[in-house]
């Protein structure tokens, strides 16, 4: 590797070839050689910027809860336009792309992984930033009158993400669920605050 290299454009390198081998061979065969031979670097690159791989593997993740915020925010300005289910259908569907799906299957088979970031103080890395960016969003439409006053935005967002994730997680390998679905489930969960709005 040429000398010089910004350190943050290794770590997008390798964040990328992790991306890729978890897409293709899924968490059994995310290793540090596999990234290394999957970014075409020397297998040493690695631990030079990582004390190890664990805690490569926590930054990929957090790099991932880092795009949240921009996503969050976009969701949240979205509030009071089309509807709430297409909202949140769309959210959900970006959300839950290959990666973050992969992701999360790692976090639960890695179990220094999972301790590593707990201690940081995630209980459930990605699912609870992803919760907290509905629950944000659902405050903001109940403000906007648009939800019940009274509807607990924090339990709908914990549904919503709960549900979501087992029907993007359910589906075969490389494959999205029919968008009519998610919405009919995003429709479900949150009829009740929806239908109450005006009484």
């Amino acid at each position: 590797m040429p000398t010089g290299v910004h350190l943050r454009d290794v770590r997008t390198q390798l964040f990328q070839a992790a991306e890729r081998v978890l897409l293709r061979e899924g968490p059994n065969a995310l290793t540090s050689r596999a990234v290394t031979a999957e970014a075409d670097v020397a297998k040493g690159v690695l631990h030079r910027h990582f004390t190890d791989f664990d805690e490569f593997l926590a930054e990929l993740v957090k790099e991932r809860i880092a795009r949240l915020t921009d996503q969050s925010a976009i969701l949240e300005a979205s509030a009071g336009t089309q509807t709430v289910t297409s909202n949140l259908t769309d959210a959900l569907t970006e959300l839950f792309d290959p990666v973050s799906i992969a992701l999360t299957s790692l976090i639960f088979f890695r179990d220094e992984l999972r301790t590593r970031l707990r201690s940081q103080g995630d209980d459930l890395p990605f699912l609870t930033e992803a919760r907290e960016m509905l629950s944000t969003y659902l405050k903001a439409e109940r403000a906007q009158g648009r939800i019940a006053a009274d509807a607990n935005v924090d339990s709908l967002a914990l549904s919503l993400i709960g549900a979501s994730h087992l029907l993007f997680a359910g589906r075969k390998k490389h494959t999205l669920p029919d968008p009519a679905e998610l919405e009919k489930l995003v429709s479900t969960v949150t009829a009740d605050a929806v239908q109450r709005r005006l009484l």
